[in-house]
């Protein structure tokens, strides 16, 4: 059963409206089903619109935060919790606590940031949970591409296409969550390629 689900995204409030309109309905989503969020705490960007949506349909989200990005008062005002913490690596850390999933919407260099480390982190079978790739409009085909380009080339193994999935659609969550592969802490022995 999903309980707490950890969403990077974007503070930008200037990206396409298709985009709020997707983070809305993954928001709709995440609160009929009475899943936890865990996010990065910020008013602004897709950020701003997932908390705003949570909190309007009576959900839970948490919000993680670094002290710097308080001081120029970044932070969503109405979240049910907020962390704050004293660096980015914390944020990082903390955001992966307890999660039953993580799922990346698009973003720009944070997210990608954080969700490179996500998939390093389940690679080296540290974090074991589900890792969702939501792609709307080939946002992330380049991305995939790269990740492709590392298994052909031999920087990774075939086996790690398992690490992550990837959606279209956020009626496609839920399901891509229950159905990902199974993984676990022995992913060390094969992080390596030898």
């Amino acid at each position: 059963m999903i309980k707490r689900i950890c969403i990077y995204c974007a503070s930008s409030a200037q990206v396409h409206q298709k985009y709020f309109i997707a983070t809305s309905e993954i928001a709709d989503i995440l609160a009929e089903n009475k899943i936890e969020v865990v996010f990065g705490g910020g008013a602004q960007g897709l950020m701003g619109c997932l908390a705003d949506r949570i909190v309007e349909r009576g959900g839970r989200i948490i919000g993680v935060m670094p002290h710097f990005m308080r001081e120029v008062e970044w932070d969503h005002k109405q979240l049910n919790e907020v962390h704050f913490v004293d660096d980015m690596h914390s944020r990082k850390k903390k955001f992966l606590e307890d999660v039953d999933a993580l799922l990346a919407l698009p973003g720009g260099c944070g997210t990608l940031e954080e969700l490179l480390e996500a998939i390093t982190l389940k690679r080296l079978g540290q974090f074991t949970k589900p890792i969702i790739i939501f792609n709307l409009d080939g946002y992330y085909d380049p991305l995939l591409s790269m990740l492709d380009r590392c298994i052909a080339e031999k920087f990774m193994s075939e086996k790690h296409r398992h690490i992550w999935s990837v959606i279209d659609k956020p009626a496609q969550l839920i399901g891509a969550i229950a159905n990902a592969p199974a993984w676990d802490s022995a992913a060390i022995h094969t992080a390596v390629l030898k």
